[in-house]
């Protein structure tokens, strides 16, 4: 069985743990976004060269007799 909590409470609890909190700055923020779009990148060229190996091979393996 839960506790019930007085919803006044209740935000006065949620307000301290955010004060806690530590928020990124902007530059974190934009670093942070610069690398993942370029990881996007990589990990897309790479799944696509993958694929079309993998595609090729299959296909030399299936055209042989």
């Amino acid at each position: 069985m839960m506790a019930r909590t007085n919803p006044i409470t209740f935000l006065q609890q949620v307000r301290t743990e955010v004060s806690k909190v530590t928020w990124p700055g902007r530059n974190e923020v934009l670093i942070s976004t610069i690398m993942v779009i370029v990881l996007v990148i990589f990990a897309s060229l790479f799944f696509l060269a993958a694929d079309q190996i993998i595609s090729w091979l299959v296909g030399l393996m299936l055209s042989i007799r």
